[in-house]
């Protein structure tokens, strides 16, 4: 057996091993959210908690309006919840949008804090930070900037979580507002329902476990006194701090039936910056985390650990093994010799990846299609392929980082007007005429 024989044949166990792991979850995920869906997710409180609302927002004039409007209209008792924006270092009119919002509604509790270059522009979790210590809520919630939450989106998190003392924190589900925007905005709606919100669903409904997605989720204030905060390090805070809460003995649980909509990118350069960042933070929390793997009092969090692990290290290997063999057997540097075998194994990798993610869209209206199914068959070579880009271009910006001590920055991702209603809003719409 050749070097390039031996090559294929890890790629080749690796994926097919990886791909079984998801289907595992995407059929966990599956049963969990038939059950939810026969409910309405509610456990009623004799008494509500006071609720801090932080949305981190930097440039954000484009969208902050609409979401600070759907902020303002949750079905939440009004005098329990208070909406604090962290206007963090702006140089766009942001400020003057947020004071006339406050303007047209003086009857309610809305904070907003304007930061300079000193105190601010050090990115979200610094941004959180400083929200968190003018909030008075004894439960936080956050939410990006570019997020429509529906009107019972904090009511399903919060009541959940007073429900059971051992949860930390709840998250509900994201959806693409912009999913007509553009080809990447497809994309992107079908990578999130088939794998952040199905596996999610997946992971609590096996083992319990979820990892907060930065927005849409809401957690007990005692924890965040009692950690001290955001990691100012961390450019994926909602990764780190879920391996923080992990570590103090708390669940996180995943609310599907708790929506919001929020604005993905349209433009592939925008797209890069935002997952480059995206690896580049959970990698760090990887790299801070993985000894847990070995111990035995981490619990349950050794588990997501591991599926971390496998995702940057397995499946990036196995993915550039594959693509390599592939170029250089196309450039007729290479050729596998381990027989048609191998090929039909690949041939199936493909058709059960498809059915899989089509699979996984059926529990979602107008998204079990043809058209999706073809969207999918062309994720799997241009978009999926990109990931591989992604994540190698963050492993280097990491290296270089430590090499030369630079300080970690946070991008924020650019958004775009929308001159039409995304499905979102006209869910949002719906809902309020029933």
């Amino acid at each position: 057996m050749t070097l390039i024989d031996m090559l294929s044949l890890y790629a080749l166990i690796a994926i097919w091993g990886l791909m079984l792991i998801n289907v595992g979850l995407s059929v966990g995920g599956f049963i969990y959210y038939i059950r939810v869906n026969r409910t309405d997710g509610r456990c009623e409180l004799k008494e509500y908690p006071m609720v801090s609302i932080m949305v981190p927002a930097h440039n954000e004039s484009i969208v902050i309006r609409k979401t600070v409007q759907a902020l303002l209209n949750l079905h939440y008792p009004k005098d329990k919840y208070e909406i604090i924006v962290i206007n963090d270092n702006s140089s766009d009119d942001s400020a003057e949008v947020l004071k006339r919002i406050q303007f047209r509604n003086p009857d309610r509790k809305m904070i907003v804090i304007n930061t300079d270059n000193i105190s601010g522009g050090k990115g979200k979790s610094n941004a959180l930070n400083i929200g968190f210590a003018a909030s008075s809520g004894s439960v936080i919630a956050i939410y990006d900037a570019d997020n429509t939450p529906e009107p019972n989106a904090l009511t399903l998190l919060v009541e959940n979580l007073m429900a059971d003392d051992k949860l930390g924190a709840v998250i509900g589900k994201f959806r693409t507002r912009n999913r007509n925007a553009s080809l990447m905005t497809r994309f992107v709606n079908i990578e999130t329902l088939a794998y952040q919100c199905m596996n999610q669903a997946g992971r609590w409904f096996f083992f319990k476990l979820c990892t907060i997605p930065g927005t849409n989720f809401v957690m007990r204030r005692s924890i965040i006194e009692k950690i001290g905060g955001w990691d100012t390090k961390a450019l994926s805070e909602d990764t780190e701090i879920s391996f923080r809460i992990y570590r103090m003995g708390y669940k996180i649980k995943l609310m599907p039936l708790a929506v919001t909509w929020e604005q993905e990118p349209q433009l592939l350069r925008v797209w890069l910056k935002q997952r480059t960042r995206w690896a580049k933070g959970n990698i760090y929390v990887l790299k801070e985390n993985f000894r847990y793997v070995f111990d035995r009092s981490a619990g349950p969090m050794r588990l997501d650990v591991l599926y971390y692990g496998l995702v940057y290290i397995l499946m990036l290997s196995s993915l550039v093994c594959s693509d390599l063999i592939f170029f250089l057997s196309v450039m007729g540097f290479a050729h596998v010799t381990l027989g048609g075998f191998s090929s039909i194994l690949w041939i199936m990798a493909i058709l059960v990846f498809i059915l899989n993610v089509l699979i996984t869209l059926a529990v979602e209206k107008n998204e079990f299609n043809l058209e999706s199914a073809f969207l999918i068959l062309i994720m799997l070579f241009t978009y999926s392929k990109l990931w591989v880009v992604v994540v190698v271009n963050a492993v280097i910006q990491s290296a270089n980082d430590a090499i030369f001590k630079r300080e970690v920055k946070w991008y924020k991702t650019e958004r775009t007007i929308e001159t039409n209603k995304g499905p979102g809003e006209i869910a949002n719409d719906h809902k309020k005429n029933e």
